[in-house]
């Protein structure tokens, strides 16, 4: 009701502010949320004008009010331009309301448009001079403010047989002013134009009555259910009989995953004795799914290597088909060179089939990191294991040396001085 009354306040108003003044109350006064309920409610006002709900002011107000709500859209996404469109074509409607609906059209590029709403609506109406004005044809309009993409609203089969809730009183002739009756209609009843009261009847269809007609009730029945398939799912109810599948891994004992949880938490921070890494092996081995569930992460496989290198082979070796053992063997190919690396990559190289580019990489990064080192010692103590472990990659052929032929030869020649490398420097000559 107190929507309903600020709306009709501003529909009255028409004689003394200008349009722009009364929209911009509009949109102070209703919220972005029920702006459409508004509009609506005024494209219902204005559906059928032989029926005289608005006064002329008043529907010009409406207009206004429908167009300037949507106005910083385009014209096309407005969703009353249908409407806007069919006034300005109506030839029927008083050439003043289809003027001005066609000069708010065009409000947004024309400057005649944007002084328009600066006019109350009655000044509007007096100050109409018809000679001034064209109207152009239907087409041109749609073609010029509706997408050429937009699909028809959908139209209802049943749209057409729903009675309007607003009916012509058939004892008032038709075009008799509304003011001039009695009105006698009640509340609960649908009122009829010509029964009393313009603004009376206004509000009673505003406040308490429903805007979309009277339409039949369809009564259809219940469509049948289908039959379930095979393999799919079927809701159960308390009284169907079915027989029901138990899951007797539910509350199972859990505690081997724990003891290898724990196991592995201790290998991260310092070596196994040799019974804690026999019982991480067994259990591995008994139930290989067991490494998805030990709490071992890319991140923490530098510290595992360096701590347990016999038990990170065996997970790394486990975790084979796992989506994440690229990212686990990138973290071994970067991380620091030492004994227990070599030895894992070593072994892994035995074990499974490592891509070839990462032995590329992990051997480039042991030159490096030899090249790199400043002391002396520790510099001879890392070449001699490079060496090894070259040697054994060779004879084992894990690798092909012609790939990183060069860049061996060069490892060799540069640290001579070192028996290792001087042996490997003879390997590398046989093979050519």
């Amino acid at each position: 009701m107190e929507d309903s009354g600020k709306l009709l306040s501003l529909l009255s108003e028409g004689d003394d502010r200008s349009l722009e003044e009364i929209v911009a109350d509009f949109i102070s006064k209703f919220p972005a949320s029920i702006q459409f309920q508004a509009c609506s409610a005024l494209d219902f006002l204005t559906a059928d004008r032989k029926e005289k709900l608005l006064k002329p002011t008043q529907r010009l107000i409406a207009f206004a009010i429908i167009y300037q709500a949507y106005a910083s859209l385009p014209p096309s996404s407005n969703p009353f331009i249908s409407k806007l469109l069919d006034v300005a074509c109506d030839e029927e409607a008083e050439k003043y309301e289809r003027a001005f609906v066609l000069q708010l059209l065009g409000s947004s590029s024309s400057t005649s448009g944007k002084e328009l709403i600066k006019l109350s609506a009655a000044d509007y109406i007096k100050s109409f001079d018809i000679s001034s004005h064209s109207f152009p044809q239907r087409e041109h309009l749609q073609k010029q403010y509706i997408v050429k993409t937009q699909r028809e609203p959908f139209k209802s089969i049943f749209k057409d047989s729903s009675v309007r809730n607003v009916l012509p009183d058939p004892d008032v002739p038709r075009g008799c002013d509304s003011n001039s009756s009695e009105f006698d209609a009640q509340p609960s009843v649908t009122p009829k134009i010509g029964s009393g009261s313009r603004d009376e009847v206004v509000s009673g269809l505003l406040s308490s009555l429903s805007l979309e007609g009277l339409g039949p009730q369809w009564i259809r029945p219940l469509p049948p259910r289908l039959p379930v398939m095979d393999g799919e799912l079927l809701w159960l109810n308390p009284d169907m009989n079915h027989e029901l599948l138990w899951d007797y891994g539910m509350c199972a004992d859990t505690s081997r995953g724990a003891a290898v949880r724990n196991l592995i938490a201790k290998a991260l921070k310092g070596s196994l004795i040799p019974a804690q890494q026999e019982q991480v092996l067994v259990e591995l081995a008994n139930d290989p799914k067991l490494v998805y569930h030990c709490g071992l992460t890319p991140k923490k496989l530098p510290d595992l290597v360096e701590n347990n290198p016999m038990i990170a082979v065996e997970v790394l070796v486990k975790l084979v088909n796992s989506p994440e053992i690229s990212e686990y063997i990138r973290v071994l190919v970067n991380m620091e060179m030492s004994l227990h690396s070599m030895e894992v990559v070593n072994r892994l190289t035995t074990t499974i089939e490592l891509p070839t580019e990462f032995l590329h990489t992990y051997i480039s990064n042991c030159i490096s990191a030899c090249q790199s080192i400043k002391d002396r010692y520790m510099q001879n103590r890392h070449v001699r294991l490079v060496c090894v472990f070259l040697q054994s990659l060779i004879r084992n052929k894990i690798i092909n040396v012609h790939d990183i032929f060069i860049e061996l030869q060069a490892f060799c020649i540069e640290f001579s001085r070192i028996r290792e490398a001087a042996g490997l420097f003879r390997l590398l000559k046989t093979l050519e």
